[in-house]
C-alpha cells in the first residue's frame, strides 16, 4: 500500500491533572527526520518517543509538537506550608522591630512567598502513560492520512501507466510499417544510383537497418517494469525508493527508444513516454 509522507493529526487527550495536545507534521524527506518540541517536565521522553516515531514511519521529515496545560489546583490541593509561614512571620517581626512598626508582612506577600503553598503535584507517571498514548493516536492518524494520500496518488499512477501502455501498442503496432517504409527508401534511392543492384547486398542493407532501428527489446522491458509498478502497489511495506528505481528505468528505456526513432509517430511517442514518466517520478517524491 501506498504512503504519502505529507500528513498531519492532532491528539488531545484531557484528565484530572491537565490536557496533553500532540501535532505531528510530516512532509516528503529522503529519509526520516525527527523534530520534536516537549515541555520541560518531560524532556525525558524524548528518546522514547523518537524510538515510537521510528517503529511507526521510515521516511519524512516529521515535526511533532506537545504541549501540556496544567489543569486548576482544587482548593482542597492547596494548603499553607506551615514551617516556612512560621519562620517568615518570625523574620518579619525581627525586621519590624528592627526598621520600626508598619512594616510588616501584607498576607498578599506571605501567599506568593516561595514554598509557603503546598499544591498537590500531578503523578508524573500517569502523565507520562497518557503522552505515549496520545503519541500513538497521533501517529495512527497521521498514518491513516498518509494511506488516504497514497491511495489517491496510486490511482494518478495508475492512470498514467495505462497511457504509457498505449503508446507501447503503438510503437509496435506500427513496426512493420515503419520497417516496409524504409525498405521501400532504400529500393527507391538504389533504383536512382544504378538499375544494376545486387539482391544480396540489398538484403544486407535491409537486415542492418532493421537491427538499427529495433526496439522490441526496449518496448518489451516498459512492459516488464510496468508489470513490476502494478506488484510494488501491492506491497505492504514501504516501496517509495523502489518506486523511484523504476522510473528511471523507465526514462531509459524511452531515451533508447527516442534515439532508435526513425519516424515522426515513434518520436512522438517517445516524448509522451518521457513526459508520462515525468509526472510519475514527481508523484513518487512524495511516496514513503
Amino acid at each position: 500500500m501506498l504512503r504519502s509522507m505529507t500528513a498531519f493529526a492532532r491528539q488531545e487527550q484531557s484528565s484530572a491533572w491537565g490536557t496533553i495536545t500532540w501535532e505531528l507534521r510530516s512532509v516528503n524527506h529522503r529519509y526520516l527526520e525527527t523534530a520534536l518540541r516537549l515541555p520541560e517536565a518531560l524532556r525525558g521522553l524524548e528518546t522514547l518517543v523518537r524510538e515510537r516515531i521510528g517503529a511507526a514511519l521510515s521516511r519524512g521529515k516529521v515535526e511533532a509538537t506537545l504541549k501540556l496545560q496544567a489543569a486548576s489546583a482544587a482548593p482542597s490541593a492547596i494548603a499553607l506550608n506551615l514551617p516556612v509561614v512560621e519562620r517568615l512571620l518570625e523574620v518579619a517581626a525581627e525586621l519590624e522591630h528592627m526598621i520600626g512598626p508598619g512594616t510588616g508582612l501584607r498576607l498578599i506577600d506571605v501567599l506568593r512567598w516561595p514554598g509557603a503553598l503546598n499544591e498537590a503535584e500531578p503523578n508524573l507517571d500517569d502523565i507520562r502513560a497518557a503522552v505515549l498514548s496520545g503519541l500513538d493516536a497521533a501517529l495512527a492518524e497521521l498514518i491513516a492520512t498518509r494511506e488516504r494520500e497514497g491511495q489517491r496518488t496510486a490511482e494518478l499512477l495508475q492512470q498514467r501507466c495505462e497511457a504509457i501502455r498505449v503508446q507501447v501498442t503503438r510503437v509496435r503496432t506500427r513496426r512493420p510499417e515503419v520497417l516496409s517504409r524504409w525498405r521501400d527508401r532504400l529500393l527507391s534511392r538504389l533504383a536512382d544510383i544504378s538499375t544494376d543492384s545486387d539482391p544480396g547486398r540489398l538484403e544486407q542493407e535491409l537486415v542492418l537497418i532493421a537491427q538499427r532501428l529495433d526496439v522490441d527489446e526496449e518496448l518489451d522491458r516498459l512492459d516488464t517494469h510496468l508489470d513490476e509498478i502494478q506488484a510494488v502497489f501491492a506491497r505492504p511495506e514501504p516501496v517509495g525508493r523502489r518506486l523511484d528505481f523504476l522510473m528511471q528505468e523507465l526514462n531509459r528505456e524511452a531515451n533508447t527508444l527516442s534515439s532508435k526513432s526513425a519516424d515522426t509517430d515513434t518520436t512522438r511517442a517517445a516524448v509522451e513516454l518521457k513526459v508520462l514518466i515525468e509526472q510519475m517520478r514527481e508523484q513518487i517524491q512524495n511516496i514513503e
